[in-house]
């Protein structure tokens, strides 16, 4: 039995490892799982954290903008439940993992950052909407 021990706590910490939760308590996930979630999950809010001027452009259909130099210490009163999904892009990337953070921060527990608009494959809707 002794010799079990080192296997099965070795097992539990790499197991650990299988996800891509960061440490900073917000998921990266693909572009592809996006648009799963995007596809399943109806309840979800798309969020957008570029500028008002470039979700004017182009965004996501549906997608809500809270640019992410607005994300501080508050409350985001758009974002009321703190547990709901919430996948969040931006142009490249950069901002998205910087929104994140902060909303992981701000105590939101199921935030899922998948990358950028460049990188986006489906149609965009211009305006603000």
């Amino acid at each position: 039995m002794k010799k079990w021990i080192p296997f099965l706590l070795s097992f539990l910490i790499l197991s650990g490892c299988g996800t891509q939760q960061a440490a900073n308590g917000y998921q990266q996930i693909t572009m592809d799982e996006a648009i799963t979630l995007m596809e399943e999950e109806k309840d979800s809010i798309i969020l957008d954290v570029r500028t008002q001027d470039e979700y004017s452009e182009s965004h996501i259909p549906g997608a809500v903008n809270i640019p992410n130099e607005t994300i501080g210490t508050d409350e985001i009163p758009e974002l009321p439940d703190k547990e709901q999904l919430i996948l969040v892009y931006c142009r490249s990337g950069n901002r998205s993992k910087q929104a994140s953070e902060k909303l992981a921060a701000l105590g939101y527990t199921n935030v899922k950052e998948f990358g950028g608009i460049n990188d986006w494959p489906g149609e965009t809707v211009s305006g603000l909407s």
